[in-house]
């Protein structure tokens, strides 16, 4: 059953050092940076991120690896323009790096939520990335096992949820939200509202309620300047 809670605080305060989090956005866009501040000042340190790409300037995610709580992050895109607190600890051998390409990162994690044990993929064959991982033949073309990617907690910016909830995306932010929701032990939303029960219509819901275990009203969240180009 989902419990509202009434701060950002309260939503991540038993997070504990070395937990797994997975982290919705793509770049700024749909990026719970309301969440992952109180996840900064909670102080949970040693952890690890799975996330889209390692950060955007100096705020969310960015902020989090420049504070030295993340020890290794999972992600497609690590270095950008304005990803210089990644690229700092990075060089420095302060962070661990598991790069995975795009499209496996968001199967390897809707794997988790599926249920599904382990999966074959034609990305990645003869590349690096595929080093010591099985690899199998399949009507002349070759596959990779890659496995699920679970979390203990997911903290995830969603539109609106409502009392049971039940959850709506805005548009592109909507991205990794869903996947997340059920890949996670505890998902941790934000929304701009919640409505009551039955407000949303049944053909609008992205993330059913079962998915989501906390869910805290952030009103008026920030989104972070992108970086040029984006």
């Amino acid at each position: 059953m989902v419990r509202i809670l009434q701060t950002v605080e309260e939503a991540v305060a038993d997070i504990p050092d070395g937990a797994t989090v997975m982290i919705g956005g793509f770049g700024t866009a749909g990026q719970p940076v309301e969440l992952i501040e109180a996840l900064l000042r909670q102080g949970a340190g040693d952890l690890t991120v799975v996330n889209n790409n390692a950060g955007n300037g100096d705020v969310g995610l960015a902020a989090l690896i420049g504070a030295g709580r993340v020890r290794r992050i999972i992600c497609s895109f690590p270095r950008q323009s304005d990803s210089h607190h990644f690229d700092a600890r990075y060089t420095a051998g302060e962070i661990e790096l598991e790069l995975v390409p795009q499209g496996n990162l968001a199967e390897r994690i809707r794997a988790a939520g599926a249920g599904i044990g382990a999966f074959f993929t034609p990305t990645g064959f003869g590349t690096p990335l595929a080093e010591g991982k099985e690899v199998r033949e399949i009507d002349g073309r070759h596959y990779v096992l890659e496995y699920p990617i679970r979390a203990d907690f997911a903290l995830i910016k969603a539109h609106v949820g409502d009392e049971v909830g039940n959850l709506t995306y805005r548009k592109t932010a909507r991205n990794f939200g869903p996947i997340m929701a059920s890949a996670a032990r505890t998902a941790i939303v934000q929304v701009s509202r919640i409505v009551a029960a039955g407000q949303i219509d049944p053909e609008n819901v992205v993330t059913p309620g079962i998915h989501t275990g906390r869910l805290v009203a952030v009103p008026a969240a920030r989104t972070p300047e992108p970086e040029a180009g984006q």
